[in-house]
């Protein structure tokens, strides 16, 4: 039997796929590995199209899951050159409409605009995605409506949103629907206690956190002077070291912890604040006069 005329397609695309990932880990070629994927959603052509078709054979094979892969690709390379308010547009553009985004994508689109903070970019999107009676049937549905919740509705203090999402889903039962809606009603308390106590706490925690940062600036000094030191003296050894395999196995440890985890978002501005200080401290050091800034 002849293969179907849209083979070709998928097969050079996953080779550019595998192209854009060595990219993306290993060389860190960010600019490098989103042509890739451009080139290979483009090997694809617009495929099925919209429509109530689109989860059919043809488009839930293997073409189906290259460019699904091609864009989480893209995704993570432009959100590493810090062109994150992209992100949306350029997966649009290979989708079209909400609707048809790949769950995968959609989750990467919530996790990213919650990151940096811009929740309400994923406001229209997420909730047109969830309210198509085609993706309610999905299997990831409920994961993605309760991360729509408390990445998106709830932290913008959307409860009513929220509560008639909720109602109004009928691929949720009865029981879950009132644990997501208790959820809700939780999270509106937690936000007006937190308007009412916000103002005196941020008097109280400023200092204390300056103070806390000026401790942590000198120690990082002085521990990264100390380990320039070490490193110079063990650098005739380095060559022992599997480069490669420990890159990769350092970068993806870094974008399951740092950059795509959705479990502890409170944690994450005191991580950012952590890695600018380590990055100040580490050029700090490693300038020929060193005189860090440290506050009293």
């Amino acid at each position: 039997a002849e293969p179907p005329a849209w083979a070709p397609g998928p097969a050079q695309a996953a080779a550019l796929l595998e192209e854009a990932a060595d990219l993306l880990v290993l060389h860190r070629d960010f600019a490098a590995a989103v042509e890739r994927c451009e080139a290979g959603c483009d090997s694809l052509g617009p495929g099925p199209g919209p429509g109530p078709e689109r989860c059919g054979r043809v488009e839930g094979t293997g073409f189906a899951e290259v460019k699904c892969s091609l864009c989480v690709v893209g995704i993570q390379a432009l959100a590493e050159m810090n062109r994150w308010r992209e992100v949306l547009s350029w997966v649009l553009q290979y989708y079209h409409v909400p609707e048809h985004l790949p769950p995968k994508v959609l989750e990467l689109c919530i996790l990213l605009y919650s990151k940096v903070r811009e929740p309400q970019v994923m406001l229209e999107v997420g909730g047109s995605w969830l309210g198509s009676q085609a993706n309610q049937r999905l299997p990831e549905f409920g994961s993605l409506l309760e991360l729509y919740l408390a990445q998106v509705l709830l932290p913008l203090g959307r409860f009513a949103a929220a509560e008639e999402l909720v109602r109004g889903c009928a691929a949720v039962d009865s029981e879950r629907r009132l644990q997501l809606l208790g959820t809700i009603g939780e999270s509106r308390c937690r936000w007006r206690q937190e308007e009412e106590t916000r103002p005196g706490a941020e008097e109280q925690q400023d200092p204390a956190a300056e103070t806390l940062l000026g401790v942590l600036s000198q120690k990082l000094l002085t521990m990264l002077t100390l380990l320039r030191g070490a490193l110079r003296s063990m650098s005739n050894h380095f060559y022992l070291l599997p480069y490669k395999k420990m890159l990769l196995a350092t970068f993806l440890l870094y974008l399951v912890v740092v950059r795509l985890d959705p479990a502890s978002p409170t944690s994450l501005p005191f991580i950012y604040k952590l890695v600018q200080l380590f990055r100040q401290a580490w050029a700090a050091v490693l300038s020929p006069i060193h005189r860090p800034p440290i506050g009293d």
